[in-house]
């Protein structure tokens, strides 16, 4: 995989956004099948133009941005996202081999595989660490025993990232290996589970004797809590980042988007909801809603308002210090985005429902704002939830950015099997 043309660091983002225009306008055509249209801006370096050649074209922050920019002006389709790009796509680029890199990467960036995260337990959710899920080795493979909830998009993923514990008797921190299993597989049930707002985006995922090779190991044997971190430092701030979304398929094989046209995405994107997030353009909506209701002109409206506005640029700017690299990094940007994003969505319901009144408790398409907003309001208490609780992150930040003394517990170098039950759950 080449980019078609050459990186160049010095460039301005005006200038990118420009020579992107005028590739969309070669290359894009709504009645391309999406497997069409990803390819080729995996194979152009547009997918995820961050990443170094040949996946990407070692792009900045700002000339990544300018790639977007022309996809939205252009109207055309996004690249694929999801958990594949968000979360195992760093971790794989970050603790893969070369030979795990060249397997999973290109079929990430062109969508051809679409991913979940096998992480959260019944009893292992805020105390990730205590998880009870074993792997087992015989001969080149690893027998994994036990059952994974919360997982996203489960029941659409051709493979999960998996940590599980593969040394009992060593301290629960220690005794835990990553891996990159195959879904589809005997032994993998994924059971849908149903959210009060009529979706199923999370699983719960039963694991009975489904195997692993060993070459699909992530990262060394017992070092699975350090590639962890990894993912979920990524997560965090990836659920704390603004971030407008425009018509995307699903990835994978599973359910059967690649192979349709384009069009059918885009139609269905103009009607889409906001997914749990706030972005600029939920500003905008918001703006849109209190002109339309004449409330434009309230004062406290207007202050509600001008407040997201800020909290959201406020996001925006956080999340390209944290990306970016160089000077200003604290060591928790990634809880600091996941509050900051929580934060600003229960601003966003608030301002929703003091614009709305009553008519913020119709539910459905023929309500006012079409649903989108009430749906907003009904999945607004789960971010505070996934990806780590808000009261986790405090926590992060508490002891790892301020220095505070950590929570009491059992010895850290006591062995798994030797904690007391209530310390494992």
């Amino acid at each position: 995989m080449v980019a078609t043309i050459e990186p160049h660091a010095g460039r301005t983002a005006d200038a990118v956004q420009a020579e992107v225009e005028a590739w969309i306008d070669e290359h894009w055509d709504p009645a391309l099948t999406v497997r069409e249209w990803w390819s080729k801006l995996a194979t152009a370096g547009l997918s995820y133009s961050m990443l170094a050649p040949p996946y990407g074209r070692g792009y900045s922050r700002e000339q990544n941005a300018a790639v977007f920019a022309a996809l939205r002006a252009k109207g055309a389709m996004g690249p694929p996202a999801g958990i594949g790009t968000m979360l195992s796509l760093p971790t794989i680029l970050t603790h893969g081999t070369p030979e795990q890199i060249e397997q999973f990467v290109p079929r990430i960036i062109d969508g051809t595989h679409g991913w979940c995260q096998l992480f959260s337990e019944p009893g292992a959710g805020s105390d990730l660490a205590g998880l009870q899920t074993r792997a087992e080795r015989d001969g080149d493979e690893w027998v994994v025993t036990g059952q994974k909830v919360w997982t996203s998009t489960g029941q659409a993923a051709d493979y999960g990232i998996l940590i599980a514990r593969t040394d009992p008797s060593a301290p629960k921190h220690q005794g835990i290996t990553y891996f990159l299993m195959p879904m589809r597989q005997p032994g993998v049930d994924v059971r849908p589970l149903r959210e009060m707002t009529g979706h199923a985006v999370f699983n719960e995922v039963f694991l009975d004797g489904a195997r692993v090779p060993d070459s699909l190991r992530l990262g060394d044997l017992g070092a699975g809590w350090a590639v962890a971190n990894t993912t979920l430092s990524h997560e965090r701030a990836g659920i704390g980042e603004a971030s407008g979304g425009f018509g995307r398929a699903a990835p994978g094989s599973i359910v059967g988007h690649l192979d349709r046209p384009c069009s059918d995405f885009l139609d269905k994107a103009r009607a889409q909801m906001t997914q749990g997030h706030i972005s600029p353009g939920t500003v905008k909506r918001f703006i849109e809603l209190a002109r339309e209701a004449g409330r434009l002109e309230d004062p406290m409206i207007r202050q509600a308002i001008a407040d997201l506005h800020t909290r959201v640029q406020v996001m925006g700017w956080s999340a390209r210090r944290a990306k970016g690299g160089a000077g200003g990094r604290t060591g928790v940007e990634g809880p600091l985005a996941k509050i900051g994003m929580t934060g600003t969505l229960r601003r966003g319901v608030e301002l929703g429902c003091a614009i709305l009144g009553p008519d913020a408790q119709l539910w459905g398409r023929d309500a006012a704002t079409s649903g989108w907003f009430q749906e907003l309001m009904v999945f607004s208490p789960a971010p505070g939830i996934y990806g780590g609780t808000d009261e986790i992150q405090r926590n992060i930040i508490g002891e790892r950015g301020l220095g505070l003394p950590k929570e009491p517990g059992h010895p850290r170098e006591m062995p798994f099997k030797d904690l007391p039950a209530n310390a494992t759950r």
